[in-house]
């Protein structure tokens, strides 16, 4: 089950009133391409139709829907919205109906859906079906929406779209290419990361015993905010090394030298501390990839990317499942906390140490 923010650092306002923009606009919302999917989109604001929490989850089994269903409407009740509309993204053959002949699909899901938001006080004004490029109501009485019928999908760029690309965002092809974007690049080398790696953490185990602890993390938080210069968009293109990327790694395990890389997220560096991390995490080698991982769920975090954050924090847990921050990262997705709350609280755990994460 995967769940989606609506805030950005920077906002842009969209107004979606037809409801086949907001089939046609799911993508945008979660960014990827759902495929057998029941999505939920939690709608609040003074006018009850301001875009918030976005749920997703895959289409169950049958004797699993009164669970799933219970389950995603606690999820986006946790958002508080005054409605939420539903959508089944599905390319199910319509179901025998009886007498009556055929009905859409999943009918069956969207009916224990429907009951779990009623039994939380929370109004459906919308139940979609989105198959073959076409969307349907399941309320709607007319004959567009029978069956074999169905509505195309709205031509062209939608409003949402449009802003998705304002904002940077890269709609995936479904989940599995997002797991792409942290893969082993082509052309990987095990051999030299683990060489450089064995390195690195000698040369660390030297000084700690040549300088100490406090003169060693000095050092690993020189090669971290050094690398993150080199990861600035506009600097030469000059691939990061092996050995380059072994001593962030192992700067990284030292937790007071993680706990400060957190607020790259929140400074001016965030977008090139995201290139660092995501670089880290497709370069190296298990348990190692656990920090950078989980820092990269950070960042797309708080900047709305929720899908993103949930495939990188899966590497992390994947990776060393007892990983204290990836375990309370988890614990504050599955609380559905905002960008806005998760930005309180990194401040707050930084102190005077200053919002980018640097001395001053």
């Amino acid at each position: 089950m995967d769940a989606w923010p609506d805030t950005h650092p920077d906002p842009i306002d969209v107004r979606i009133t037809d409801p086949g923009e907001i089939a046609a606009s799911l993508p945008q919302l979660l960014g990827f391409r759902p495929r057998e999917s029941i999505v939920l989109v939690g709608l609040g604001g003074p006018s009850g139709s301001r875009v918030g929490l976005t749920v997703r989850a895959d289409i169950p089994p049958a004797g699993d829907a009164a669970a799933l269903a219970r389950m995603l409407a606690d999820r986006v009740c946790t958002d508080r919205p005054r409605a939420v509309l539903l959508a089944v993204v599905s390319e199910a053959a319509d179901e025998e109906a009886g007498a009556d002949g055929v009905d859409l699909p999943h009918r069956a899901l969207v009916w224990e859906l429907v009951r779990a938001l009623a039994a939380s006080g929370v109004p459906v004004p919308e139940v979609l079906l989105v198959r073959s490029r076409r969307w349907w109501s399941y309320d709607c009485p007319r004959g567009c929406c029978a069956p074999g019928a169905g509505t195309p999908l709205p031509a062209g760029v939608t409003e949402l779209a449009a802003a998705a690309v304002a904002t940077g965002m890269v709609v995936a092809e479904d989940r599995d290419e997002l797991a792409e974007r942290i893969a082993r690049p082509p052309g990987f080398d095990r051999g030299s990361m683990m060489a450089a790696s064995a390195r690195a953490a000698a040369d660390c185990s030297a000084d700690i015993v040549a300088r100490g602890w406090d003169a060693t993390a000095a050092a690993s938080w020189a090669a971290v905010t050094a690398a993150v210069d080199r990861c600035r968009p506009g600097t030469p293109e000059a691939r990061l090394t092996d050995a380059e990327i072994a001593r962030v790694l192992w700067g990284l395990r030292d937790g007071d030298v993680r706990d400060r890389a957190l607020g790259l997220a929140l400074g001016p560096d965030a977008g090139a501390a995201e290139v660092l991390w995501t670089d880290c995490t497709r370069r190296a080698l298990a348990p190692l990839d656990t920090a950078p991982a989980t820092l990269l769920a950070v960042s797309a975090w708080l900047r709305g990317d929720g899908a993103m954050a949930n495939v990188a924090l899966s590497r992390a847990l994947a990776a060393e499942p007892g990983y204290r921050l990836a375990r309370l990262l988890a614990q504050a997705l599955e609380a559905c906390l905002g960008p806005a709350e998760l930005r309180v609280l990194i401040r707050e755990s930084l102190g005077p140490r200053g919002i980018d994460g640097r001395d001053g």
